[in-house]
């Protein structure tokens, strides 16, 4: 058994939208992906005040890859074109495949705009194969105490199950393209090893904390993304403090991608036919 190895880190870049403090660790200057995934927003944290006008996210279309957006802190509501809506509170998240053609809106929910609060949200976009793109819109809320938690290292390693499977146990949204997701929380001291990696791309990213990777310990800290090769089929993560960690692996595409604002294809035709299809109304009902 072979350790992957530790390439670089990549830190987030500051990119806020409007009031809402964002950072983006990909795609960045040195990384346009970590096929198959394709960007990733970190939302916050920050406090809202009581009569906000909440997160900027109102009605816009997607095609050809999914949206998976976890709620670290604070809630968010979910609407979309193809009739699913729900409220997700921290600790949950979405999971949305955007497949031929979705419009949605995520947006703060009346009782945060009302109250305020922390906030604090992951939104990562996982491409599809060329043979799923135009796969049927789909969407899963899943709520903090249908993830499992499952405790490892002596209860030092928490790790949040939300796709794929771990030691017999196995997360609540079945990926098209076997990706396995997950949060991962450290106490200082613990210790996680992962296998079953080889030809998988890993996405590792600190949400805060801080953590030595691999046999010599390089260290990543919050805002980070840790970059390893595709070589190697096992992963080891030492806390040096408390952390938080999103944690997943996939098999890499290796196909084109083309993307123009919120949909990612594999040709300038596809790209444009996308266009056209969302211009027609071929995205499903309109949200107000």
């Amino acid at each position: 058994m072979t350790d992957k190895t530790f390439l670089r880190t990549h830190a987030a870049l500051r990119d806020d939208i409007g009031d809402l403090l964002t950072q983006r660790p990909v795609p960045s200057p040195q990384l346009d992906q970590i096929d198959p995934f394709l960007f990733l927003n970190h939302h916050g944290p920050q406090s809202y005040g009581p009569h906000n006008r909440g997160l900027p996210f109102g009605p816009h279309p997607h095609r050809g890859f999914e949206t998976v957006t976890f709620i670290v802190e604070g809630m968010l509501a979910h609407r979309d074109s193809a009739g699913h809506e729900s409220v997700i509170h921290a600790g949950g998240i979405q999971w949305m495949t955007a497949g031929s053609g979705i419009v949605h809106a995520e947006v703060s929910p009346r009782a945060f705009l009302e109250t305020g609060g922390p906030l604090e949200i992951l939104q990562l976009w996982v491409n599809l194969p060329s043979r799923l793109k135009m796969t049927a819109p789909a969407y899963t809320g899943v709520q903090q105490d249908r993830i499992p938690a499952l405790s490892l290292d002596d209860g030092k390693v928490t790790l949040n199950l939300i796709a794929g499977a771990w030691d017999g146990s196995t997360g609540p949204v079945q990926s098209l393209t076997g990706v396995f997701m997950s949060t991962v929380a450290m106490q200082a001291g613990g210790r996680l090893r992962i296998t079953g990696l080889q030809g998988r791309n890993v996405l590792l990213y600190v949400v805060r904390g801080r953590i030595g990777v691999g046999h010599h310990g390089d260290l990543a800290n919050a805002y980070q993304l840790v970059e390893l090769s595709t070589e190697g089929d096992a992963l080891e993560i030492v806390a040096e403090s408390g952390s938080l960690l999103l944690f997943g692996h996939a098999d890499p595409i290796g196909e084109p991608v083309v993307s123009h604002g919120p949909f990612v294809m594999n040709t300038r035709d596809e790209i444009a036919q996308a266009i056209t299809d969302y211009q027609a109304g071929r995205f499903g009902s309109t949200l107000a």
